[in-house]
This record gives C-alpha cells, structure tokens and sequence, in this order.
C-alpha cells in the first residue's frame, strides 16, 4: 500500500520545499502575512472616507459589521473596488469624482496585492511542511479523517482544565479595546475631526508601537516576571487607560493613551496565548492556536455593530466606561483565583 502511494506523492512538497528552502517558506509567509494585514487596514481606512452627517454614525457603523460578517463562513474577505461604494453613496455629488479616486486607488492596490499574494501561495508554499516523518503518522483507510472545521476538537480543547478561563479572560479583556479599535475610523473623523490621511498617520503610530512592543518590551518583562505577573499588570493598565479614555477630549490626549493601551493589548494576548498552548498537547497545538486567533475575527464581525449603536447613543467615554467595567471584573478573578504555572506543555 505504501508502495503505490508512493508515485503518487513524489514532485510535489519535499521537492518544492528543497528548491525554494525552509528558510524562504517561513520569510515568504511573514510577508504574506504582512501584506494581508495591509490589506485589511486599509479597508479599515477607506470605509468612511468623510466625516459622517449628524445621525448617520449608526449607518457607518454597520457597513464594517456587514464586512466582518462576509468572511466568518468561509476565509477572510480582501478589499475590492467595491469596498468604497457606500461611503461614495453618501458623499455630496459635487464630490463624487473626488471620492471614487480617493477610494479606488487604495483598494485597487489592495485587490492587486492580495492577488499577487494568492498567487506566491499557490506556487511557492508546498503543500506539506513537516518533511518524511508525517507519512508515519497518516491515518489509515478506512479509519476516521481529520477535518478543517472539527467542533468537536474544539469543544473537547474548551473542555480542557483551566483552558476556558484563560480563553474567557482573554476574549473579555480584548472585547472592550477591540469595540474601540474597530470604531477608529469613525471616532477619528467624527470625534477627533481628523482628515483621512491624519486618521492613517495615527494608525501607524500604534502600530509601530506594537511592533516594538511585541518585538522588544514583552521579551524583556518575560524573562524578569511571571505569566500570571504580566496579565494581571495588563489588566490593571486597561483599568487605567479606560478611566483616562472616559475623560479624554482631543486627539492628543489619545495619544497619550495609546503606549498605555498597546502595553495591554500585546501583554494579554501574547500571554494568554501562552498560557493556552502550554494547556493543550503538542498534537492540539495548532488547533489552539487556531482558536486564539478567532478572536479578532469575532470581534471585527460582531464589534461595528455594538460599538456603532454605543457610539451613536452615548458617545466616546462609554468605550472607557465599558472598559473599566470588564477589565475590573477580569482583575476580581485573576486576584481571587491565580492562573496556573506551567513552564513546559503537557505532554
């Protein structure tokens, strides 16, 4: 049987692997990567491409959440020239030519970049990467197959002991700044009375601030303190920029928040992924890792709309309010019961 399963498996992954090298995989990934989150940025961008007319922040709102939604069944949806339409339909006809250009260059290029993307995937990452040693473990015919989509691996990892804790926490402390975050475009022009292209620069900011952060300032706190150390400080830090976020009035005392709000984010979610891939088995790890990953995807669906409707009825300091009340409750828990050390996997 191996035998005739042979032919049938030679040229195609270890051969492309050995031309293109592990190497070049792993950095033609990172790129790509890379270059998907561009994508989806500048979608974030473009949407409200004007500030919006007074009572109109709940329309705004809600065309992120449609775009959120489309992806969850079946893979990530990229930028098209589409994107813009709805943002050009409540713009003023004097303008209108003005608007398309504005919106069309950045999301031709978007459509442009995710299809030369498409494209190096397809032709350059193999197939398999884990080499010889996966033929060994292949399953039997006849015998049960793995699946993409399995809710019941899921289930049985939420199952796991201290796995929902830690998965709970991590979805609740992210909920309030994910609301936030997802609502920036809008916030930016309607409450900060930024342009377009201010609104970008300071979305660069932070995300050069998250770089660093996640590259050199988290690296350096691990290795002096404790997981359950560094989550309850990035919790108590949200509590902080959340009070500070009820009371701010200008874009630069946004800026003053932000090195704050970027400490907690990149703190909690790389220790609580830590924390969950150390929970599971190796063979689960990637199915957690999976699941962590779902985060942000449930929040860019579900978070346009809650935050459109908070926005419109009560305005920016309830994202802060909100914030405060989370974070507040997550830190009771933390404090009353620890997370778990664990310094290697479970085996």
């Amino acid at each position: 049987m191996q035998g005739a399963r042979a032919p049938r498996d030679q040229g195609r992954s270890p051969g492309r692997m050995s031309a293109l090298g592990r190497s070049s995989v792993i950095l033609l990934t990172y790129v790509l990567a890379a270059t998907e989150l561009t994508c989806l940025f500048m979608q974030f961008s473009i949407v409200p491409v004007r500030r919006p007319a007074r009572g109109a922040g709940g329309a705004h709102a809600l065309l992120p959440g449609c775009l959120g939604a489309l992806p969850a069944p079946g893979g990530r949806l990229q930028p098209g020239p589409a994107r813009g339409l709805p943002a050009l339909r409540l713009a003023p006809a004097r303008s209108a030519h003005a608007h398309a250009a504005r919106i069309q260059c950045p999301a031709i290029l978007a459509a442009l970049a995710t299809l030369l993307g498409a494209v190096l995937s397809f032709t350059c990452i193999p197939a398999s990467t884990k080499g010889a040693k996966t033929d060994a473990q292949a399953p039997l015919p006849g015998g049960p197959r793995a699946s993409v989509f399995d809710l019941k691996a899921i289930a049985s990892l939420l199952r796991l002991p201290d796995v929902p804790r830690i998965f709970l926490v991590k979805v609740a402390s992210n909920c309030p700044t994910g609301l936030f975050m997802v609502m920036f475009s809008i916030i930016s022009m309607d409450f900060f009375q930024l342009e377009a292209a201010q609104a970008g620069y300071l979305m660069s900011f932070f995300g050069l601030l998250q770089m660093v952060t996640q590259g050199l300032v988290i690296g350096q706190l691990s290795s002096h303190f404790s997981e359950e150390v560094l989550l309850r400080a990035s919790v108590l830090v949200f509590i902080v920029v959340g009070l500070a976020m009820a009371w701010m009035s200008s874009v630069f005392h946004f800026c003053l928040l932000v090195p704050g709000l970027v400490f907690s984010l990149c703190t909690l979610n790389v220790v609580t992924d830590s924390m969950l891939i150390k929970a599971v088995s190796t063979s689960d790890t990637g199915t957690m890792l999976g699941l962590c990953a779902s985060v942000q995807p449930l929040l860019r669906t579900l978070g346009p709309t809650v935050g459109g409707l908070l926005y419109r009825s009560f305005g920016v300091p309830v994202f802060g309010h909100v914030q405060v009340a989370i974070n507040t409750l997550v830190l009771l828990v933390l404090w009353r019961k620890p997370m778990p050390q664990r310094k290697d996997k479970v085996r």
